[in-house]
């Protein structure tokens, strides 16, 4: 699949993860470890969600530059237009008073950021920054990726619940669920035709 064939699908996705975080957000049950710490740094300085989440994503990109990680397309695009879409997003929808519409939206939220993260992912065009850092990380220590992941994801909960963002059930249900769901679209989604893009989709 050419560059300009994918990127429709990248763009979407992108843009449907970002808005589907804000539907986590609004549920107000809690939010997934990163997302904890983007909302812990609204309380501290004068930055919206979607603010927080595009410059958390440039400094974590910053981060790649030891690490001797290459973006991509995709990865310059991710860190631009998830925190948008987020914004945007919160600004149109409601605060819901009703436990069903609360956990609706935490259901909207968890399995939609799944198939926006298939869709993205799938375009192949380059690894999120967070992605990139774990991988990064990785590759250059020798480390497990579990060890990797499980202390990166772990750390920034914390430090995030400290700063005043939202731990609760969402976050246990996010991750239980996202990597089930996340499985379930990518095995749904068209592959890429090329074989590069192929090979980026199967690492």
């Amino acid at each position: 699949m050419a560059t300009l064939t994918r990127l429709p699908r990248l763009l979407v996705g992108l843009w449907l993860y970002g808005a589907t975080m804000a539907f986590m957000v609004e549920a107000h049950l809690g939010l997934d470890p990163w997302d904890v710490l983007h909302e812990g740094l609204t309380h501290h300085v004068p930055l919206t969600f979607g603010q927080v989440v595009i410059a958390v994503g440039a400094l974590v990109l910053l981060a790649w530059v030891p690490l001797r990680q290459k973006p991509g397309i995709g990865t310059v695009l991710n860190v631009l237009l998830v925190g948008v879409a987020a914004d945007v997003t919160l600004a149109m929808l409601p605060t819901p008073d009703s436990w069903a519409v609360r956990i609706a939206f935490l259901l909207v939220g968890v399995v939609g950021n799944g198939f926006a993260g298939a869709l993205y992912i799938s375009a192949a065009l380059g690894t999120g920054p967070r992605d990139g850092l774990w991988t990064g990380i990785v590759r250059r220590t020798g480390v497990s990726i579990r060890a990797v992941r499980t202390g990166l994801e772990v750390g920034v909960l914390v430090i995030g619940f400290l700063l005043g963002g939202t731990v609760g059930v969402g976050t246990v249900v996010y991750a239980v669920a996202i990597g089930p769901v996340v499985q379930v679209f990518t095995a749904v989604l068209p592959a890429p035709r090329s074989r590069r893009a192929r090979a980026e989709c199967a690492a």
